[in-house]
């Protein structure tokens, strides 16, 4: 590809690295989360929030999800972002156990507006940044390192003096933007000199955001980073050091972990990943990694299907297909060997009582975030196999198919979607069984059977070939064995029985029964056949008589 030459690496290692955030295995426990949807992601969209729609994502964020701190935004920024904080406000609409954080530059009317539209509010975090990276020194503010750490020193006394004045009781964060293209002594440094003015206690403690404002490096290098920073900050015990990890190298997520791991408490971002170009850290996305190894994210995931459409309905997003957890299509198999391992996993867990949740291709249970196994996992079309299909009939129909039955089905509802070109719905699926296998009574019908004990089983059979009716006879080791003979003898027909099995088709005494019957016919091809009838001889000889209709005995002439 052409043009390589003039990229290279823009980030900054640490000085010093130790790795220990690399001798851990896995996150153990929820970092304190911050939803940054209404101010990081509502800047991102091509047509910001409405007000209104503001005021429901909020409530939604924290009453649903159930997140503690929300960024709602630049008070200062425009009047809609004035007026949601004032109406957030005013219309008592934070709970008590809610913090909100709002953003401001070090800019003495910014400030003062700031703590204006803050008024009143019971819970709070002022959110001061200033950039502090070498592309932004130089090129956008052309200030040199001591005038930006002057910045920041300047809007941390302005926010301390702004607080002591109105006696509010809010926290301060800082951040310093563009942090991960940014010297880290330097980085380490402003930081130092910000909380140097705040002078952070265990009563009042300072966030420290360290953010991937833009994505330069691997993960690894960015764990480095924050390891590096959480074992130098002045006042350690008293600040809660903070990730916002942007998208742009696809590594959010991973950023994310690897931050927690050396040494992180606390993590911005966004559902579904909205934000700025590429998008911010999904929280869904990471919160359902901790659940899915055993830990508690403290947020609600229950139901994502009604969180995806809350956000997609006020934002104007999609959430893709594939997107982690989220995607409509994320849990679906196609495959036919997935389908049957799912299905084969599935049946384990009803053996076993299992505890732990280990079912193949599947990472956590869909019905955990409020997904179906029927419509969200086994899904059907022509790569589709003979377990997801059986699968998906046995557990939203009943019908527990032999495994013979369920290939021959199965290359059946393989056949239709390929030849149709589309995936079948299970109701789609249900009726090409109901058609094509079940009392299938076309040209041949059994009307009635009496059985008489005699020398074994006697059968008189009432049979409808066509538009005639006629009675035959036949003996057999047993009643249904009887009826394929009197069939057999009377229609000259060529098959013998292979396999019969029933079970109940429902639960409870009234519950219908079904049989599914193979026959041979000349010795080398196979029918298959099922019958439903609240009788199980009725629902077998049903089966039978469906196989042999299947079987393409087509004009049957009686003999005379």
């Amino acid at each position: 590809m052409k043009n390589f030459e003039k990229y290279s690496r823009a980030y900054f290692m640490p000085p010093e690295t130790s790795m220990r955030w690399a001798q851990k295995e896995y996150i153990t426990e929820a970092p304190i989360w911050c939803s940054v949807d209404l101010r990081d992601g509502n800047q991102s969209l091509i047509v910001p929030m409405s007000l209104e729609e503001k005021l429901e994502f909020f409530t939604f964020l924290v009453k649903v999800v159930g997140f503690k701190e929300v960024e709602i935004g630049f008070p200062a920024a425009s009047d809609t972002e004035y007026e949601f904080c004032r109406a957030l406000i005013e219309r008592d609409l934070v709970p008590d156990d809610v913090t909100i954080q709002v953003l401001t530059q070090s800019r003495p009317h910014i400030i003062e507006k700031t703590f204006a539209a803050l008024k009143g509010a019971k819970n709070a975090v002022v959110h001061l940044y200033n950039s502090t990276s070498v592309a932004q020194r130089e090129q956008v503010f052309k200030k040199s390192k001591k005038e930006i750490i002057d910045i920041a020193v300047s809007g941390a006394q302005m926010l301390l003096e702004y607080s002591q004045k109105e006696g509010s009781p809010y926290r301060f964060e800082y951040s310093p933007e563009s942090f991960t293209g940014t010297e880290m002594d330097f980085a380490l440094e402003i930081c130092n000199a910000v909380l140097d003015v705040w002078k952070p206690t265990a009563d009042k403690k300072v966030i420290i955001n360290l953010p991937v404002t833009v994505s330069h490096s691997m993960p690894h290098v960015y764990a480095s980073q924050i390891e590096y920073m959480c074992d130098r900050l002045n006042y350690r015990d008293n600040i809660i050091v903070s990730l916002h990890p942007h998208n742009d190298r696809g590594c959010a997520v991973a950023d994310s972990e690897m931050g927690l791991l050396a040494g992180a408490q606390r993590i911005e971002g966004t559902l579904f990943g909205n934000g700025e170009r590429t998008g911010n850290v999904d929280i869904v996305t990471l919160a359902l990694n901790m659940f899915s190894q055993g830990v508690d994210p403290e947020l609600n995931f229950e139901n994502l299907p009604a969180i995806t459409e809350l956000y997609e309905k006020v934002t104007g997003m999609k959430v893709y297909d594939r997107q982690p957890y989220s995607g409509a299509l994320v849990f679906a198999a196609f495959s036919g060997s997935h389908q049957d391992a799912i299905a084969k996993g599935m049946k384990w867990r009803e053996e076993h009582d299992c505890a732990r949740w280990t079912v193949p291709y599947l990472p956590i249970d869909p019905q955990d975030v409020g997904r179906e196994y029927e419509t969200d996992v086994i899904r059907i079309n022509s790569q589709s196999g003979k377990g997801g299909i059986g699968y998906l009939l046995e557990q939203k129909y009943g019908y527990r198919l032999p495994a013979k039955m369920r290939e021959d089905f199965g290359y059946t509802v393989k056949g239709i979607s390929d030849q149709q070109h589309k995936e079948l719905s299970p109701s789609e699926v249900h009726h090409i069984f109901k058609e094509q296998y079940v009392n299938f009574f076309t040209p041949i019908d059994v009307v009635e059977v009496h059985f008489i004990q005699k020398n074994g089983i006697y059968a008189v059979v009432t049979t409808k070939v066509g538009d005639e009716i006629k009675e035959f006879t036949g003996t057999g080791n047993g009643r249904l064995d009887a009826v394929a003979n009197a069939l057999k003898n009377n229609l000259d027909l060529n098959f013998s029985l292979l396999t019969y099995e029933e079970h109940a088709l429902e639960r409870g005494t009234n519950s219908r029964a079904v049989a599914y019957v193979s026959i041979s016919i000349g010795g080398n091809k196979v029918s298959w056949g099922a019958g439903v009838h609240d009788d199980i001889m009725a629902a077998s000889v049903n089966a039978l008589v469906s196989a042999i209709n299947r079987a393409g005995v087509c004009q049957p002439v009686a003999q005379v």
